[in-house]
């Protein structure tokens, strides 16, 4: 049930400065007030509750002016984020039908998501503002109304991540550009006659779509349960890939739907990966505190080393180290290194030699963070080293070529497109950074060798 909390208007203050949705209730009838029900003339979302209703009251639009006055009490509803507050507002203008939200929009100008399938059974979504248009089959599906059609579009962009769909009865033979962004299921569902493999994939497919129903529906647990309990069940019976697609779709639309402000601006995002729970954080609390939550330090992250090794067939050798504190080169402390190991094309070992000598240097200040270029095989040798030499470090490692992280402790990557997009954008820009500078210090060395 979702039930309002109510204050007087005169305590408007008192309303949490949380995302979620307010209304606004009338005065009950003077002659009659016990039999008075008492239902909202208003419904509105907002990022946070008590500015947005205080705006209705100190700053009016003539919309306002309609029935502000006659506003007697305030209700509320806490979210967890905006999209969360979104969905809440449709499914509550739906249920009570609030009088002033009809004056300000016809039906014409609600929009709905509807869900149609063609004529082989496939769904596709799109947005109208007809929920039952004379040309729509009966058995499509509508959910609303929305108020507001940019924020709808870009929390059904958000939503695609978790569970990707056609927006259209077609699709072209080749791929398109949103099969290539993994939003797309793709051309093999249209097979006709279909392969043993399209028709699992179609009813896969169709479940998937039946959780970002109910999901616009506001049942955002149930579908979470539901994509747990599966991927349980498939890691019981050795599916390891299908189960691993759920976890994506968990940690998708986990992240999604913990946004704060992912409609009206760009969200910061905590992420506890043992738990798979994302929560907001504020601005001020930085970079660090992200990243610290997400590899498991149990700290803020204040220094980072990245380390990257540039060879020709193990000609050259060298090793780059640079150092970024709080998010920002550090310059001065970048180190290079010229293998002595012998030159044959080892990378992994070259790594470690790498790791031995700096870490032999304790005056030089370990870092909090160690970031490895490579996979999980760097990043187990960079472990053993630390380990005897520097336990207190934590290791990460990137695979570029899928843009993988792979955390110390952890036994599977995490996609960098799942996490926030500063710390995504540290990961590679750090990279870069010791890659460049173990190449130009590898391209000095080729240079002086030709000179000699």
């Amino acid at each position: 049930m979702n039930r309002f909390k109510l204050l007087p208007k005169s305590k408007i203050d008192n309303l949490p400065k949380t995302a979620g949705v307010y209304s606004f209730y009338a005065s009950p009838p003077k002659l009659n007030p016990k039999t008075y029900t008492l239902n909202p003339i208003y419904i509105g979302k907002a990022i946070n509750i008590q500015n947005r209703v205080k705006n209705h009251f100190q700053q009016p639009s003539y919309r306002d002016n309609l029935f502000m006055d006659k506003v007697d009490k305030v209700g509320y509803l806490e979210t967890g984020s905006e999209i969360e507050a979104l969905i809440l507002e449709a499914n509550l203008i739906k249920k009570y039908q609030p009088k002033f939200n009809v004056v300000w929009k016809d039906g014409k100008n609600y929009f709905y998501v509807a869900v149609e399938k063609n004529k082989s059974g496939v769904p596709y979504v799109f947005i109208t503002h007809q929920p039952k248009s004379s040309g729509s089959p009966s058995s499509a599906n509508f959910i609303g109304p929305f108020v507001e059609g940019t924020a709808l579009k870009k929390t059904l962009r958000f939503l695609r991540h978790a569970f990707p769909y056609y927006t259209s009865k077609k699709h072209p033979k080749l791929k398109c550009t949103y099969c290539h962004l993994d939003l797309c299921p793709g051309p093999e569902l249209f097979e006709n006659p279909p392969s043993p493999k399209a028709s699992a994939g179609l009813r896969e497919y169709r479940r998937n779509i039946k959780k970002l129903i109910l999901i616009l529906k506001g049942k955002r647990t149930t579908v979470l349960n539901s994509l747990k309990k599966e991927m349980k069940v498939l890691s019981k019976e050795n599916k390891f890939e299908e189960a691993g697609r759920i976890r994506d779709s968990i940690n998708n639309l986990q992240q999604v739907m913990s946004h704060t402000r992912v409609i009206n601006g760009s969200a910061e995002i905590v992420v506890n990966l043992s738990s798979d729970k994302f929560t907001t954080i504020s601005p001020t609390q930085g970079i660090g505190k992200t990243l610290g939550k997400i590899i498991g330090a149990g700290k803020n992250i204040h220094k980072i080393e990245c380390y990257d090794v540039s060879n020709i067939q193990g000609k050259f050798a060298t090793g780059s180290m640079v150092v970024f504190i709080d998010g920002a080169p550090a310059k001065s402390q970048y180190k290079k290194f010229r293998i002595k190991m012998e030159n044959k094309p080892n990378d992994i070992a070259m790594l470690k030699e790498i790791l031995q000598r700096r870490l032999t240097h304790k005056e030089w200040q370990y870092p909090d963070v160690i970031l490895i270029d490579g996979g999980i095989a760097q990043l187990n040798v960079a472990v053993s080293v630390k380990n005897i030499l520097a336990p207190g470090i934590k290791i990460i490692s990137i695979a570029k070529r899928n843009k993988d992280l792979y955390i110390e402790g952890r036994s599977d990557f995490v996609p960098l497109k799942n996490l926030p997009r500063e710390i995504y954008n540290l990961v590679l820009q750090l990279d870069d950074e010791a890659h460049r500078f173990a190449i130009n210090y590898h391209k000095k060395l080729r240079k002086k060798s030709l000179l000699q």
